[in-house]
C-alpha cells in the first residue's frame, strides 16, 4: 500500500468530509500518512489525528512562514510533545541524571521546517527564518527525529544551514523538491530523501523530472501536500492521498520500473526515514 509522507488533513479544506476521506483511504490502497504541523495549533491537530487513526502519524514543527512570533517556549512545546507524557518529558529534560522519557510512537518527525523567501518581505525576516530553522534542526537532533524540510526560493541558504548544522545526523525529507537534480544528488549523498508529489505530472515539471531520473528510487518518497498540488488531471482542485497513483504512474515511467515496484520501494523508504517498523 502507498505511504503518503506529507499531508495536511487538519486543513479547513477537509472540514466537510475529513472523516469520510480518512476512513476510506485503505480501500484506495493508502496504507499510512503523516500529518504535518506548521505551527502549534496544526501540530496539536496532527497529534489528535494520529491518536484517532492508527494509520496516521504526526510531525510537529513551525513552517518558515509561521516563525515571525516564534519563541523558545515554542521549542519547549515541540520537545515535550515528542514524548508520551509531555510534562514528565520537560521535568526529565532539566535533570541530566534522569532516564530518557518514553517516546510518543506516533510522532515521527520535526516539520515542516525550513526557509521560504517567496513571501518574505525583508532580510530581517529571512534571518529570523534561518534562526528558527537552525533551532528546529537542533531540536530534531536532541529528540533523535528526522526533519521535513520546506525550501522555496532559498536553495543556497537551505543547503548551507543543513551542512553547518550537520542535519545529516538526523536525516529527513526535502519536501516538495523544486531545485536542480545536481543539488538533489547532494542531499541524497548526505542521506536525505526527496519528496515527490503531484508536481511531477505537470507539463512544466522539467527540473523535478530530471531529479527523479537522476536519484535512486531508494531515495524517493511519495507525498501529496494535500489539500495542495493535486496531480494532473486534477490540477487546481483539492488534493488528497487517493490521487497518489497518478504520481506513482509517472515515477514508474521515468524510472522504467513497474508501478508495484514504485509503491513497494517508496513505502520502505518512508518507513526507513520515519523509523516506523
Amino acid at each position: 500500500m502507498i505511504f503518503d509522507t506529507h499531508v495536511h488533513y487538519d486543513d479547513e479544506a477537509f472540514n466537510a468530509d475529513r472523516e469520510d476521506i480518512l476512513s476510506g483511504l485503505s480501500s484506495r490502497n493508502i496504507g499510512r500518512v503523516v500529518n504535518i504541523g506548521v505551527d502549534i495549533p496544526t501540530s496539536k491537530s496532527a497529534l489528535q489525528l494520529a491518536e484517532k487513526y492508527n494509520f496516521v502519524y504526526a510531525a510537529v514543527g513551525f513552517h518558515p512562514s509561521e516563525t515571525k512570533e516564534m519563541s523558545e517556549a515554542d521549542i519547549d512545546w515541540l520537545y515535550a510533545h515528542c514524548y508520551a507524557d509531555p510534562e514528565e518529558a520537560m521535568r526529565r529534560r532539566s535533570d541530566t541524571a534522569a532516564a530518557a522519557p518514553d517516546r510518543n510512537p506516533k510522532v515521527v518527525a520535526i516539520g515542516e521546517i525550513g526557509l521560504d523567501y517567496h513571501w518574505s518581505e525583508s532580510e530581517e525576516e529571512n534571518r529570523n527564518q534561518q534562526h528558527w530553522f537552525r533551532r528546529q534542526i537542533a531540536l530534531a537532533k536532541e529528540v533523535s527525529l528526522p526533519i521535513v524540510v520546506h525550501s522555496r526560493e532559498a536553495a543556497a541558504d537551505t543547503m548551507t544551514i543543513i551542512r553547518e548544522e550537520k542535519a545529516a545526523d538526523c536525516g529527513g525529507i526535502i519536501h516538495c523538491y523544486s531545485y536542480s537534480a545536481e543539488q538533489a544528488k547532494e542531499y541524497v549523498s548526505m542521506g536525505f530523501f526527496i519528496g515527490v508529489g503531484g508536481v511531477i505530472t505537470f507539463k512544466n515539471a522539467r527540473r523535478l523530472i530530471e531529479t527523479v531520473e537522476a536519484v535512486p528510487l531508494e531515495r524517493i518518497v511519495l507525498e501529496t501536500d494535500c489539500p495542495y498540488l493535486a496531480p494532473e488531471p486534477y490540477r487546481g482542485k483539492r488534493n488528497d492521498s487517493s490521487l497518489l497513483p497518478y504520481v506513482v504512474k509517472k515515477v514508474a515511467e521515468l524510472k522504467g520500473v513497474s508501478e508495484e515496484e514504485v509503491v513497494a520501494q517508496t513505502t520502505i523508504n518512508a518507513k526507513t526515514v520515519y523509523h516506523i517498523s
